[in-house]
């Protein structure tokens, strides 16, 4: 990995010496505007992630856009998951009447069984309700809310603008292209469509397109004048903070699929950024790329439980100085929006002491131009206190 997160070991001291809300001061974006907030997968920590009444949260939370994750169905409507396999989000498993649904399929390369929307009709979508993702969030809500169509969601944030009188922006992931592809499936063309059907085409319309791909990104930048982002993905963090690498999350499966050898933190470099900003307007890294954070490891070569309470997991590491990757972002012209803020004390890191918005104020103190909240709440009352 040619990227480094260590600064000089004399900044590094000086760093750990102060609070983080100390370290945390306000650093310009890109374009000198306050940071954006984006509703990830609507508030996807208090709602089942992706639907209607969880973007309406979201907004009513004050977050300036909201993220619709998009996959096809079988019928070639684009409708709003996290992945194609459903059995995570919805109530799919318990429908008896899709039983024989579930099957396996490669996804980026990975045999995956479960319920695929490519195998269900729109009007067999709509017959499934959403459910919490997360098994350690509110599941009250699970078997209430529809799985909306893409469409629903442009017609929400342009009701949502007119009636709140600000500009509620949407953020579309293309989920797996090169899956969708195979399928006769490819919905590029059809997105942008949609988008321009409303209205919205220009480089100023109240829209990114994102992807963790980058042929499919290339071939949108021929044809909109829309603003692209490319996220940088990674397996997980190492103990020193490191983000390591296991495929599918190593590298583009586009760059997978054509014997590219590089990988997502080679994205990251200088040089990578400068290409990127060939085709995109923004970069989109998974946070640890930014700010790091390590595990402290005992004479016995396991990792110290620093708070004592029998598990190891986020509030048992240490954060490392940044990396210079938004600096070097900014340098070639893109902006940096950073993903996924999680506000619950056990997704924390220890310096934080269990309050998110250190951890919120430390990242915006980077310059970063935007974030990804499950809890879009925070995160704007977070950036306004800058």
């Amino acid at each position: 990995m040619t990227r480094s997160f260590l600064l000089s070991t004399s900044l590094f001291a000086a760093l750990a010496l102060q609070p983080v809300a100390a370290i945390a001061q306000p650093a310009p974006t890109l374009s000198g505007q306050k940071p954006l907030i984006v509703g990830h997968r609507g508030a996807s920590g208090y709602m089942p992630e992706h639907t209607i009444e969880g973007y309406k949260l979201a907004i009513e939370q004050r977050a300036d856009f909201i993220e619709p994750d998009l996959v096809s169905t079988k019928d070639g409507v684009l409708v709003v998951r996290h992945e194609p396999m459903l059995s995570g989000t919805t109530d799919v498993a318990q429908r008896p009447e899709f039983a024989n649904r579930k099957t396996m399929r490669k996804v980026d390369g990975i045999d995956t069984t479960d319920w695929f929307a490519n195998d269900f009709t729109l009007a067999e979508i709509k017959m499934l309700k959403a459910k919490q993702a997360f098994a350690d969030r509110d599941q009250s809500h699970n078997g209430k809310y529809a799985i909306p169509t893409f469409q629903e969601v442009i017609d929400l944030a342009k009701a949502e603008s007119t009636r709140t009188g600000r500009t509620i922006g949407i953020y579309p992931e293309t989920k797996h292209p090169t899956y969708h592809a195979a399928l006769g499936l490819a919905f590029e063309d059809k997105l942008l469509d949609m988008l321009k059907a409303a209205g919205w085409t220009e480089k100023t319309s109240p829209v990114f397109i994102q992807s963790f791909e980058t042929g499919n990104l290339k071939y949108l930048r021929k044809k909109t004048q829309l603003r692209l982002v490319q996220l940088v993905d990674g397996d997980d963090v190492d103990k020193d903070g490191k983000v390591s690498l296991a495929a599918p999350f190593d590298r583009p499966y586009d760059f997978a699929v054509l014997g590219d050898k590089r990988t997502f933190p080679d994205m990251l470099t200088p040089e990578g950024l400068k290409e990127i900003a060939t085709y995109a307007d923004g970069v989109g890294p998974w946070k640890p790329y930014l700010i790091g954070s390590r595990q402290t490891i005992g004479t016995d070569g396991k990792p110290r439980d620093l708070n004592g309470d029998g598990a190891i997991d986020e509030r048992d590491r240490t954060v490392i100085a940044p990396s210079n990757v938004v600096k070097d972002a900014h340098a070639a012209g893109l902006i940096v929006h950073a993903w996924t803020f999680r506000s619950e004390p056990k997704r924390l890191a220890s310096d934080y002491k269990g309050d998110a918005a250190a951890e919120y104020k430390a990242y915006l103190a980077l310059g970063i131009d935007g974030l990804f909240s499950d809890f879009p709440d925070q995160a704007v009352k977070a950036r306004n206190a800058q």
